[in-house]
């Protein structure tokens, strides 16, 4: 690598002297979406969703999360995003440890083994292994790229992110692992591969779906419990009289959005909410909430703003200083874009429900500090590629 000029601001990519001169250069349209998004979320925890009948108190463990959360995005934005890539080998074997003690001694709760519990909140290690995944998936790619073929690197990175999806969907969590194939496959798609091995892929992806849903039935090894059948096929029966738990759920999501109209019932009137026929009104169907209470101008903010966010998280992609930020860019955008597609969809009764939550808007610890850690390294990449453009033109920065 060749070094830089001097400039009136030093040698090389200029650093702030100051903290405060650095936040300074934040994204700010990305900081408006992500307070706007934080901001709806409360609001509705506080509105129809309330703590009566002996529910925990939602809103002040929301902005206790938030507190936390919003201090390590913008403590991630001061930080050399690159050194992430030197601890891709401590990040991954991390992730899978972390997802393994889960397995091996989280708590069950509905059927599926996802937390750890701790002190003051219940831990979600597959949350924390999307960025783990990611971080370390960018790193890999970037070192294959030098010694390894083409297809040699799209076989060992999927099978990387395969591993830990697979482990992710025997908790069961379908929604956090196609999160994790999401965010594999964009970081294969922004490091340039081929469009013959995402055929190859789709192929693959194609025959597996067929032997779970319909081959492994047929020869009496079913692959799926009946409760995960249902979960993937009642948004096709949501009209059915007796739609079972999945379809009772799509039901009353409907009706919650239905009802709301342009502007929305209001807090006091969202009956739908406030008593209690709109299951997991705080995490999985939060947007129903929304549609209910705001109607269809408080749901287009809310998509606007997430239009917002994912379209800087893009934009930040094209302007990384280096391939690993771009990786980190693209993958945070995919993560993003996946969730907010499949939890919509579900609330919509247009996708199977997978229990994925709406980023900075369904309640919950784990993925709020984790959206907003994503978040903070995107603020890193964007910082520093203002710092090196500045340094490249000689031009000071504010």
């Amino acid at each position: 690598m060749t070094e830089r000029p001097n400039t009136p601001f030093g040698t090389g990519v200029q650093r702030f002297r100051s903290p405060r001169a650095r936040l300074l250069q934040l994204d700010f349209l990305l900081l408006f979406a992500t307070l706007g998004l934080i901001a709806f979320s409360i609001v509705t925890l506080n509105g129809p969703i309330s703590s009566e009948n002996g529910e925990p108190d939602y809103v002040s463990r929301q902005v206790a999360y938030v507190v936390l959360g919003l201090f390590l995005m913008l403590l991630l934005a001061r930080i050399d995003y690159t050194r992430f890539r030197e601890l891709k080998v401590g990040l991954y074997v991390t992730m899978m440890g972390l997802i393994v003690l889960v397995l091996a001694t989280g708590g069950l709760t509905r059927g599926s083994r996802r937390w750890i519990e701790l002190p003051f909140f219940r831990f979600q290690p597959s949350e924390l292994g999307k960025m783990l995944l990611l971080l370390a998936l960018s790193a890999f790619v970037i070192d294959r790229v030098r010694r390894a073929s083409e297809h040699e690197i799209t076989a060992r990175i999927m099978l990387l992110g395969l591993i830990p999806a697979l482990l992710v969907m025997a908790q069961p969590d379908l929604g956090t692992s196609i999160v994790y194939l999401a965010i594999t496959v964009t970081v294969l798609f922004v490091a340039g591969t081929k469009w013959t091995h995402f055929a190859a892929l789709g192929g693959v992806a194609a025959a597996a779906a067929v032997t779970v849903l319909l081959i492994a039935p047929a020869a009496g090894v079913p692959l799926l419990k009946d409760y995960q059948k249902e979960r993937l096929t009642a948004f096709l029966q949501k009209e059915d009289a007796d739609p079972g738990d999945e379809g009772y759920q799509l039901q009353q999501a409907a009706v919650a959005i239905g009802s709301g109209r342009k502007t929305g019932r209001g807090p006091e009137k969202a009956t739908q909410t406030r008593f209690e026929f709109l299951p997991e009104r705080h995490t999985d169907f939060i947007f129903a909430v929304v549609g209910e209470t705001y109607g269809f101008t408080g749901a287009a903010i809310v998509l606007s703003l997430f239009a917002l966010l994912i379209w800087r998280a893009l934009r930040i992609l094209t302007l990384a200083k280096n391939l690993y930020g771009a990786l980190l860019a693209g993958g945070i955008a995919a993560m993003l874009l996946t969730q907010v597609f499949v939890n919509v969809g579900g609330n919509l009764g247009i996708m199977p429900i997978t229990g994925i939550p709406l980023p900075l808007m369904s309640y919950g610890g784990s993925s709020v500090i984790v959206t907003l850690i994503a978040l903070g390294v995107l603020q890193s990449i964007y910082v520093q590629a203002r710092e090196a453009a500045a340094a490249k033109e000689g031009v000071a920065l504010p």
